[in-house]
C-alpha cells in the first residue's frame, strides 16, 4: 500500500461525511416542500420508492455474486417495523410545524438511541455512571424545553401535535437503530437496508392505497417530481451510503458530531426557502439541546443517525 493510499482513505471518509450532512439537511425542505402537493403517505412512498429503485441494482449484482444471505429477508422485518413508523411519523411532522423547528427537536433522536441501547445491551449500561452522560441528558431537556416553550406558536394545538410527533419519532427511531444493530451483525449494511427498502415500499404502497391520495401525484408538476427523486436518492439512497462509508473510516463518533450541523443548516435554509424564522431564545436552547447530544456521542462514542 502506497504513503498516499490513507491520506486517500480519510479524504474520501472527510466528504463522506459531508456528503451526509448535505444529503440529510436537505431531506426536511424537500419533504416540506412536497406537503403542497401530496398527502404524507403518497410522498413517502414515492420518495421511498425511488431509493429502492436506486438500490434494485445492488441487490441484484450481491444476489448472482453469492454476497446476498438468505438469512437477511427474516432478519429485516425487526428493523423494517420501526422504520416504516418513524418514517411516516417524520413525514406528518412537517404538515405541523417548520423544517428548522423539526429538525432541532429531531435532535432528541440521537438521546433516545444512548438510551435504548443502555437499556438494551448490557455491556452498555456501565455509561449509566459516566457523569458526561448524565450531563448530557440533563442539558438535551433543557434544550428540548426551551425551544418547544419559546416557539411563539407552543400553545397552539397544530405546533403540538407536531412536537409530540417529532418527539415519538425520536424515540420510534431509537428502537430502529437498536434493531439494525441486532439483526444485521455480519451482514453488508447496504444489503440490509436494500432489503428493508423493498419491504418499507410495500408496506407504503399498501398504506397508500387505503389513506392516501395516490392520483394527486398526476396533478403534480414537474418541480415536484424533481423533489421526489432527489430527495429519495439523497435523502435517502445515497445519505446512508456516505454515512456507512464514514462510519468506516472514521468510526462513530466523528460523523454523528458533524450531523450535529444539521438543523443549523436546516433553520438558515428555511429562513430564505419557507420564511421560517426562529426566535433568539429558542436557538440558545438549540445550541444547549445540541450540545447535551454532543456530549452523549462523546460520553458513549457508539450511537447511530437519524435517517430522513
Amino acid at each position: 500500500m502506497s504513503k498516499s493510499t490513507p491520506r486517500l482513505l480519510i479524504s474520501l471518509a472527510a466528504l463522506s461525511c459531508i456528503g451526509t450532512l448535505i444529503c440529510w439537511s436537505s431531506a426536511p425542505l424537500f419533504i416540506k416542500y412536497l406537503t403542497g402537493y401530496l398527502d404524507l403517505w403518497t410522498q413517502n412512498l414515492l420518495r421511498y420508492g425511488a431509493a429502492c429503485l436506486f438500490w434494485l441494482p445492488f441487490l441484484f449484482i450481491a444476489a448472482k455474486k453469492g454476497q446476498l444471505p438468505k438469512s437477511v429477508w427474516k432478519r429485516a422485518l425487526l428493523p423494517f417495523i420501526p422504520n416504516i413508523i418513524s418514517q411516516n411519523l417524520w413525514a406528518a411532522a412537517f404538515y405541523y410545524i417548520d423544517p428548522g423547528f423539526a429538525s432541532l427537536l429531531s435532535m432528541t433522536a440521537f438521546l433516545w438511541v444512548i438510551i435504548l441501547s443502555v437499556i438494551f445491551f448490557a455491556d452498555e449500561r456501565q455509561h449509566l455512571s459516566n457523569r458526561l452522560f448524565r450531563l448530557s441528558i440533563i442539558l438535551s431537556l433543557v434544550g428540548l424545553m426551551g425551544v418547544m416553550f419559546f416557539h411563539p406558536a407552543f400553545t397552539h394545538s397544530y405546533t403540538i401535535i407536531g412536537i409530540a410527533i417529532v418527539i415519538l419519532y425520536g424515540l420510534i427511531w431509537g428502537l430502529y437503530a437498536v434493531a439494525v444493530k441486532v439483526a444485521f451483525r455480519g451482514i453488508d449494511s447496504r444489503t440490509g437496508f436494500s432489503v428493508v427498502s423493498i419491504y418499507t415500499v410495500a408496506a407504503l404502497f399498501v398504506l397508500t392505497m387505503f389513506m392516501g391520495q395516490p392520483s394527486k401525484c398526476l396533478e403534480m408538476p414537474f418541480g415536484g417530481w424533481a423533489a421526489v427523486i432527489i430527495s429519495g436518492i439523497t435523502g435517502i439512497a445515497l445519505g446512508h451510503v456516505f454515512y456507512y462509508i464514514s462510519l468506516r473510516r472514521l468510526g462513530t463518533t466523528t460523523p454523528s458530531l458533524v450531523q450535529l450541523a444539521q438543523p443549523f443548516i436546516v433553520v438558515v435554509i428555511s429562513y430564505f426557502v419557507f420564511s421560517e424564522r426562529l426566535s433568539v431564545p429558542q436557538l440558545v436552547f438549540g445550541v444547549v439541546l445540541v450540545a447535551g447530544s454532543a456530549l452523549a456521542i462523546l460520553a458513549k462514542k457508539d450511537t447511530a443517525t437519524p435517517t430522513t
